[in-house]
Formats: structure tokens, C-alpha cells, sequence
């Protein structure tokens, strides 16, 4: 089992974003070798209302996966706070191998099959990519110094759709596994956890975009 990202103190709210629209997402494509592509004006519309919507937050810090596009959406909300985009480099997208680039009914149903097993403790690899738990490895190993630094407020990381949902699926256990795997986040969604100590994980989601609150 790969280990937990350890909250700080309660109080401390992690906000995790996906990325603003691309042409791969308009095409269909599965695209996640970074840089990639940048946003579409789609895109930077929703990185601006991102930025107002979490402008009253008490944001610490604002970091970014590799990826171009994870960039560009989280630039509009650091510098309404007055801080830099800081690159995480273990937080971009889960990598699919041999299914990259492609956007077939055949490619997308096997991507569905084998990340839906990662929510219900299956660790196949993506064909040529990698498992889950390897993606989960690499993305706590990044973020964890970042919430080592922080107290209370809000930690905001802009990084990938299945990304994301894997990460709140493993620290968000009230959540359910059937849940999180079909929960579509859209461009630019949140998922907000909090420090909670009285939770089995440290963590409790307190937002998903998705589900009701």
C-alpha cells in the first residue's frame, strides 16, 4: 500500500484543481505527457473564473504539475494572491503508455477498465504506463514537503483529472471507491480536503465538484 500524504495541524485545506480546457480534451484525446499542450481560450476563460471563485481563500501557495496546461490555469490565481506558480514535478498526469495520443472507443474503454480497478485495490498497470499506486508514489513524494511548510489555509495544486481523483479517492475514504472512480471532474473543478484528525486518513473531503455537498 503506497503511503498516505500526511496532513499538517487541522485547518490546513489542500485544493486540488484540474487543468482548463486543451485541444486534446475538444478532440477526445488521452494526452499526458507533459509539457503538452497549453489552454484553449476556453481554457483561460475558466483559469480567470477560477481565480475569482477561490479568491477569497486564504491561499498559501500555488503549484502546478509540469505540464503546460496546468501552468497556465494556475498563473491567473497566484497572481491574484500575489505569489509565483511553484512546479510540483511529481503531480502531472497518470502515464497511459501505448494508449497516448489516442482517442477510440477501444483505448478509452481499457483506460475506464484498469483505472476503475485502482479504486477497488487493483494494481494493473496502464498498457506500456504506469499502476496507480506508482502514480500515487511519485505524487505524495512531491507534495508532501509543501504541506511539511504549512499550518492552516489553503495549499492550491493544479494538476489532472485522474490524477486528482485517484489522490482524493486514497485520502477521502468517506467518499466511497465506486464514487470516486466515476466522478467526473470538470476543467478547472476542485476538490477541496481538510486536515481532520479525526479521520483514518488525516483527511476528510469537504468539496468535489461532482457530488453534492
Amino acid at each position: 500500500m503506497t503511503p498516505l500524504l500526511r496532513p499538517p495541524a487541522d485547518g490546513l485545506r489542500l485544493v486540488l484543481v484540474r487543468h482548463g480546457q486543451t485541444p486534446s480534451n475538444v478532440a477526445g484525446l488521452l494526452d499526458t505527457l507533459p509539457p503538452g499542450p497549453g489552454l484553449t481560450e476556453q481554457g483561460r476563460r475558466q483559469a480567470a473564473d477560477l481565480a475569482d471563485r477561490l479568491g477569497t481563500e486564504k491561499v498559501l501557495s500555488v503549484h502546478a504539475s509540469r505540464a503546460l496546461r496546468a501552468q497556465e490555469t494556475a498563473r491567473p490565481t497566484a497572481d491574484r494572491h500575489g505569489l509565483d506558480v511553484r512546479i510540483l514535478d511529481g503531480t502531472h498526469e497518470i502515464f497511459v503508455g501505448e494508449l497516448e495520443g489516442r482517442g477510440d472507443l477501444e483505448a478509452r474503454e481499457l483506460f475506464d477498465e484498469v483505472y476503475d480497478g485502482w479504486h477497488h485495490g487493483a494494481d494493473r498497470s496502464m498498457p506500456g504506463g504506469e499502476t496507480g499506486n506508482q502514480a500515487l508514489a511519485r505524487f505524495f513524494a512531491s507534495a508532501q514537503p509543501v504541506l511539511d511548510e504549512v499550518t492552516t489555509g489553503s495549499v492550491v495544486l493544479v494538476s489532472h483529472g485522474a490524477m486528482v481523483r485517484l489522490v482524493a479517492s486514497r485520502l477521502a475514504p468517506e467518499v466511497g471507491p465506486r464514487r470516486t472512480s466515476a466522478a467526473y471532474l470538470p476543467n478547472t473543478g476542485i476538490i477541496v480536503l481538510e486536515a481532520d484528525s479525526a479521520s483514518p486518513t488525516g483527511w476528510r473531503c469537504a468539496r468535489w465538484d461532482d457530488l453534492p455537498d
